[in-house]
């Protein structure tokens, strides 16, 4: 099984935690990166300033490229839910967004997590690919079903956001 971290992205430069600093380069990413939700920039500052230990940066050359904000579950300790992943364009493909991840449940605060979690619209092709990806690096499957739906919570104003539960194999594997 190759390791994320084997997956060397061109000219990759760091990966790191946020710093407050970051989140307006954060936010000028995301919006480059469609279809992703906007978050308003004092959002992005509150994931770099208080979520810095479940979050990433990618940097090449100190411009960010990469991003992924997560956090682990107050109600569930053993999983991360990640709430955004962005790449920049020139750094698709690349292998980004799989080590972004595994750098994050690498960190200490992620321990004792046994699962990750996310949302995806079902015409969402890249985060389907990156998170299939992920799990296919993990040497596991990922289960989804509705979430948050269209009708229900959305009130037909966006499209359903399916949970995508990925269990990490090898840590289920020593808890065991």
């Amino acid at each position: 099984m190759q390791h994320p971290r084997d997956i060397a992205a061109p000219a990759l430069s760091s990966l790191r935690k946020p710093r407050a600093e970051d989140g307006a380069a954060i936010w000028k990413l995301v919006r480059s990166c469609q279809p992703l939700d906007e978050n308003s920039m004092y959002c992005n500052l509150i994931q770099c300033d208080h979520f810095a230990e479940t979050c990433v940066i990618a940097e090449v050359h100190g411009e960010v490229v990469g991003w992924v904000s997560a956090y682990v579950m107050p109600n569930d300790p053993e999983t991360l839910f990640v709430w955004q992943v962005a790449v920049a364009e020139q750094m698709r493909g690349a292998g980004l967004g799989a080590a972004m991840l595994d750098s994050i449940i690498d960190r200490d605060v992620c321990e004792d997590v046994r699962r990750v979690q996310t949302t995806i619209t079902s015409d969402n092709d890249g985060s389907w690919a990156l998170f299939r990806k992920f799990a296919r690096l993990q040497d596991t499957s990922l289960d989804m079903q509705p979430y948050f739906t269209q009708a229900l919570h959305f009130q037909n104003r966006h499209k359903t956001e399916n949970l995508v539960t990925i269990p990490l194999a090898s840590r289920m594997a020593n808890a065991a």
